[in-house]
């Protein structure tokens, strides 16, 4: 169990990370499976050493931002014909 690899102030501080990430990325973020991704990058950033607010963090908005971003592009309509007719 998680409370028992980790203290209370790290715990306090991934949650925190999290809910930061999430806070930044409303939209792309409200499914349960990107929190669980987010989550599972803090985890891994906690377990290398990094327990500081600011390393979560920094975790937590890293892969909140590569999720997001994956998510624009797969709404996004294709240009390729508009990129054709601008070369």
């Amino acid at each position: 169990m998680i409370t028992d690899d980790f203290d209370e102030r790290t715990i306090a501080n991934m949650e925190v990370a999290l809910d930061r990430a999430c806070e930044r990325f409303p939209e792309q973020l409200a499914s349960h499976e990107a929190r669980k991704r987010i989550a599972a990058q803090i985890l891994e950033c906690a377990r290398r050493g990094d327990r500081t607010l600011k390393g979560l963090t920094d975790a937590a908005m890293l892969a909140a931002t590569l999720i997001s971003s994956r998510k624009i592009r797969s709404h996004q309509p294709s240009l390729n014909g508009f990129q054709r007719m601008i070369h």
